[in-house]
């Protein structure tokens, strides 16, 4: 699949420091970070050139995630961890804590409201070794997990063309407590169009949310390939909703618009007390299928094993579900919107005019669960 975008990193003045990558370090004189709770490679040596380099960034390839195993996760990120520096091994080690976990936003707002180390500051081997965590991390699917995420970044080129405070770069990552098959931490990743929190604990995953997808342009072309990254999730909920009656309709529809996602950055655990709209409870199984395939491209974002132990779980609880949306069934104007509450499934699915390019659109999506986001770590009564 042809790249979908310049591959070179933008950078504006908030990302000032997108050459750092050529500095190398120097294996025997690294420390131990400061970092509670983690563990230092004893190598931390960078295998980057010692003259200047402009890293590249994460192609759209089309690539899946390998569907790894939690220790296989483990690995990859200790194997990044060992292209490191003892300072940027600091900016990825941090602790796992509430205000850590909750720092990511859709905003191109950069290290103000992120943690972790900069891909814009990484050379060529450190972002081959970062890519190597995400996509062992994600799922395998078209569309979804890793290939969906890759997708995300090109398109934030496609912006950076126009606007430098967008692009691939300006993503980061980090490991909020230490990569364990035993212990707890979370693989946090994500800019201002994608949030991937994925917490682990004891060698299982056990919360894959919040995460958040979005994409502006919706659709675009580069060298004769189309690259459409929300376009399952786009798809399901239309099908879904095409899938009612005018009455079900009526009553899944919200008495009020809702111009964006409710449950984005920082409306963590603002779930609404009563569910809106139509109860999937009343459907046949033909929609009630509908349903459950408008959650999975959500699902996917994870590991194979999570996403398909996840779905059974939801499958399980569509008679305590709901769906509700406003404006058009179609998608495809601003301000159309569409909801799916269970007991545990919270997704939304909102269409708005493009921020950077006005003739197109942007979406916008979050996936939470109501019991394990953050691997259920926090409270937020």
């Amino acid at each position: 699949m042809a790249l979908a975008a310049a591959t070179t990193l933008l950078g504006g003045a908030m990302y000032a420091n997108a050459n750092a990558a050529s500095v190398t370090p120097d294996p025997s004189t690294s420390a131990s970070p400061t970092t509670p709770g983690s563990t230092s490679p004893t190598n931390p040596g960078s295998t980057s050139p010692s003259t200047p380099i402009s890293a590249s960034a994460p192609e759209p390839t089309g690539t899946a995630g390998t569907g790894s195993s939690v220790s296989d996760v483990v690995d990859a990120a200790n194997a990044f961890l060992k292209t490191l520096d003892d300072d940027q091994q600091a900016d990825v080690l941090l602790d796992f804590t509430q205000a850590n976990a909750v720092a990511w936003s859709n905003e191109a707002c950069g290290a103000d409201c992120r943690v972790g180390i900069e891909l814009s500051t990484l050379s060529d081997t450190q972002l081959t070794a970062a890519k190597a965590v995400v996509e062992a991390a994600t799922g395998t699917g078209t569309d979804t997990g890793y290939d969906q995420i890759s997708q995300i970044l090109a398109a934030d080129d496609v912006l950076g063309e126009t606007d430098s405070s967008y692009g691939s770069g300006n993503y980061y990552l980090a490991f909020l407590g230490t990569p364990s098959a035993t212990g707890t931490w979370q693989l946090h990743f994500g800019g201002d169009q994608l949030a991937v929190n994925l917490t682990y604990k004891d060698g299982e995953v056990v919360g894959a949310t919040p995460y958040f997808a979005g994409v502006e342009p919706a659709t675009w072309t580069d060298d004769g390939t189309t690259y459409a990254p929300l376009s399952g999730m786009h798809d399901g909920m239309e099908s879904m909703l095409e899938g009612l009656s005018d009455d079900e309709l009526s009553e899944a529809k919200l008495s009020d618009s809702t111009t964006d996602v409710v449950l984005g950055p920082d409306e963590d655990g603002d779930f609404p007390d009563t569910k809106e709209g139509l109860a999937v409870s009343e459907l046949t199984d033909d929609q009630q299928q509908l349903v459950l395939d408008a959650i999975t491209p959500w699902v996917e974002a994870a590991d194979d094993t999570t996403a398909a132990s996840t779905l059974s779980t939801y499958k399980s609880e569509l008679d305590d579900t709901y769906i509700s949306y406003s404006g058009t069934t179609a998608l495809d104007t601003a301000d159309d919107y569409v909801r799916i509450d269970g007991p545990g499934v919270w997704i939304e699915f909102s269409v708005k005019d493009g921020v950077i390019d006005t003739s197109q659109l942007n979406y916008s999506s979050v996936y939470r669960d109501h019991d394990t986001d953050y691997g259920g770590e926090f409270s937020f009564s």
